[in-house]
């Protein structure tokens, strides 16, 4: 049939046959005995509603079917849903609530499927509110409205029940709680102003009940257990339940009257009237995680209480760092284990710091309070002096002692890097870093020169750790030592070869030589040693090598650092005897001489005395006396007169004799304060050639900050490289302000 031939149907023959099936669908939803409806039926439903709004005016009844869509809702809400809500209450209410709320939805579902034309035209045509939000309006309105305030009561009712213990259905309160939230379209206006603000009130004032009766009755730490529970279930109920959004308020209503409310009482339960018996300070000193890592986290939750935690804290750091440094100097075996057991103290803290505390980092991520608590503790007692020795020299020897061949530390190559990483975090807390990094170069020196590293990738990592902490001046003349070597192998190598390729130019010994980058080694005295004419030939043919290769460089030679291996012909037998240079040189002297004086002998070397005095010791008041001695006493005088001791022996063929050790901390500090000084006066200029003019103070305070990351410049020292500065005429001071400096460009 064409569409002009359809027979055109009335409004009220048309919305009759769509209330019967209105009326078969809400006897459905009741339960009533009633055919299911088949897809026919759909059809006829669907058709009716689409050829009446289709057909041509004045039989369009849109309008009139938009209005009767709504009078549908209204007339089933007022005559049957509001009536059984009416005859329940509390929980009963609530199921009641959820049951119609889920049909209501049903029966949204099955007329918008009718009504779809409707909504798709004549809806969208006058810009009018969808169906769906037409029967929302209509639920809002006459369900909604009306019960608010009984269900926001009973759900509260019922979450006080589960805070007393009882079982409650968790289902049926998620249920409500999506209303609220549904009620709204998705938004949580009606969800916090028609429950959460009562809800939240509520448990103010159930915390406020329970607080007042446990703050009377009970100890510090069962306060916590109680508190922390609570605190627990509420965010169990949010989880389950409750709206993500009220979180943070229900969270904070809770933390408030659980502890703001009673911070000062609490205080006094955790602080006694003898500072000793402090719970906290207890705990820390018995090291009970368990109940620490508790009162933390509660405590935690209400910032008054972390100033005084804290202060403890560190003030128990402290204490015990201190206790090793008092312990150190006391024992005389206790400095060598003394970095060792600042290493376990740091371990022990940063766990607590990092594992038992976290919340406090993440509840006040930028304060980072027991982080800061825990560094100014360290750096309290990491800047003692221990037994005469600063911190940053027992660091730099606890690291040799992991790096060197033989050293005290026996450790995997995994524990070895574990235990660099530590020594570069307690770096941190060392003011004089500057001296660290002297001490560690020396040493660094000793193990290169002297072959004494115990392995190359140990080197590399500890240097790659300080660059990556303390920037790349910091390892700069290290990495340079380490490339030097690497160059010195290859540079003998070429030595070889240009030996095997000149036949005239043989040394006549065996002969290795490292040559280093002065820049980058700690300074050495570099005497005139009369080298003996064996070596003299050496030295020569190795010139001319060099000469070969670097024109334009001078070589001076460190004979202090030089070792030998000399043969010794004993009457028993014939020795090896593994010797430094000075001590060959001197040896090598009895070829010719069979007795020779001290003051011969330094004639003859063109040595100090104190290199005298060393070597000569080592050769004849040691433990190997290569050299008899007249008087024969334990001691060098410049009378004393020595001789080749022909019936030396020993079980061993090779033997090495070493030089007595010289102190080198009085070198290190003292070329430490000439760095500084040169790092002070650069300072000072790079901040007066940015200001051009500033005050003394000023000036004072900036310089400080600037070197600080490396060592703590002295007010004084600073004053006196002013000064120095002015004389120099890179600064003048102001004519009328005597405290006010200009750059001089």
């Amino acid at each position: 049939m064409a569409a002009n031939d359809r027979k055109t149907i009335d409004l009220e023959q048309g919305w009759d046959f769509m209330q019967k099936g209105i009326m078969k669908l809400k006897n459905i939803l009741e339960g009533l005995p009633e055919t299911q409806f088949n897809s026919e039926d759909h059809i006829l439903l669907y058709t009716t509603i689409y050829n009446m709004c289709t057909q041509k005016p004045p039989h369009d009844y849109s309008q009139q079917l938009y209005d009767k869509y709504r009078e549908s809702f209204e007339e089933y809400i007022t005559s049957t849903v509001l009536p059984s809500l009416r005859q329940k209450h509390d929980e009963l209410m609530l199921r009641e609530l959820v049951k119609r709320w889920e049909n209501h939805n049903v029966m949204v579902r099955w007329l918008s499927r009718w009504f779809h034309h409707l909504n798709d035209h004549f809806i969208r045509r006058r810009s009018l509110p969808p169906l769906n939000i037409v029967s929302l309006t209509c639920f809002r309105e006459l369900v909604y409205e009306q019960l608010k305030v009984n269900v926001s009561d009973a759900v509260i009712s019922l979450i006080d029940k589960e805070r007393e213990g009882e079982q409650i259905d968790r289902a049926l309160l998620k249920n409500i709680s999506e209303i609220f939230v549904k009620i709204g379209t998705g938004q949580t206006n009606y969800y916090e102003n028609d429950f959460e603000a009562a809800l939240l009130k509520d448990s103010a004032a159930y915390y406020s009940r329970k607080a007042s009766g446990w703050i009377l009755e009970v100890s510090c730490l069962d306060y916590m257990l109680k508190a922390e529970e609570c605190l627990k279930q509420e965010k169990d109920r949010i989880s389950n339940y409750l709206h993500s959004s009220s979180e943070s308020k229900l969270l904070e209503k809770v933390q408030r009257e659980l502890w703001s409310v009673y911070a000062s009482q609490l205080l006094g339960k955790e602080y006694s009237v003898e500072e000793e018996h402090s719970v906290y300070r207890a705990l820390l000193t018995d090291h009970k995680v368990e109940n620490l890592s508790r009162m933390v986290r509660v405590f935690s939750k209400v910032r008054i209480f972390l100033d005084p935690l804290t202060y403890i804290f560190k003030e128990r750091v402290t204490e015990e760092g201190t206790a090793l440094v008092k312990q150190a100097e006391d024992a005389a075996d206790s400095k060598k284990v003394f970095v060792r057991k600042l290493i376990e103290l740091h371990d022990k803290y940063g766990a607590y710091v990092n594992e038992l505390f976290p919340d406090v980092n993440e509840r006040f991520p930028n304060h980072n309070l027991f982080q800061k608590a825990l560094k100014e503790a360290f750096e309290v007692f990491c800047n003692k002096g221990v037994g005469g020795s600063s911190s940053a020299e027992l660091l730099a020897t606890f690291c040799d002692n992991i790096l060197r061949k033989g050293g005290s530390e026996k450790l995997s190559n995994e524990a070895i890097e574990e235990t660099l990483e530590k020594v570069v975090k307690l770096l941190a807390y060392i003011s004089d870093k500057d001296l660290f990094a002297e001490f560690l170069r020396k040493k660094l020196a000793r193990r290169l020169l002297f072959d004494k590293s115990a392995n190359d990738d140990h080197e590399r990592s500890i240097l790659t750790k300080l660059k990556q902490e303390h920037g790349h001046q910091f390892t700069s003349k290290m990495e340079g030592m380490v490339t030097d070597l690497t160059l010195a192998k290859e540079n003998q190598t070429s030595f070889e070869e240009y030996l095997s390729n000149n036949p005239n130019a043989n040394p006549g010994l065996d002969l290795t030589v490292t040559v280093l980058t002065t820049g980058f080694w700690p300074s050495y005295k570099s005497f005139d040693l009369n080298l003996p004419a064996e070596m003299v030939k050496c030295v020569e043919v190795f010139r001319e090598f060099y000469q070969t290769k670097a024109k334009h460089r001078k070589l001076t030679w460190i004979y202090s650092l030089g070792t030998c291996d000399i043969i010794g012909k004993f009457e028993p037998k014939t020795m090896e005897l593994i010797v430094t240079t000075y001590q060959a040189s001197a040896l090598l002297l009895f070829n010719s001489y069979d007795r020779l004086s001290y003051s011969e002998i330094m004639t003859q070397l063109n040595l100090t005395d104190d290199d005298v005095v060393r070597l000569l010791h080592s050769l004849s008041c040691a433990k190997y006396k290569i050299l008899n001695k007249e008087p024969n006493t334990k001691s060098i005088a410049p009378t004393d007169h020595f001789e080749f001791n022909s019936k030396f022996t020993d079980k061993m063929r090779r033997i090495k004799i070493p030089l007595p050790p010289v102190d080198e901390k009085k070198k290190v500090i003292k070329d430490v304060d000439k760095d500084r000084r040169y790092a002070i006066d650069a300072s000072i200029v790079r901040i007066m050639k940015s200001r051009k003019v500033l005050g003394h103070q000023q000036l004072v305070m900036e310089c400080v900050e600037q070197l600080g990351p490396m060592f703590k410049p002295d007010f004084k020292a600073i004053k006196k490289r002013i000064e120095d500065l002015i004389f120099r005429e890179y600064l003048e001071r102001d004519k009328d302000n005597p405290n006010l400096f200009r750059y001089l460009a």
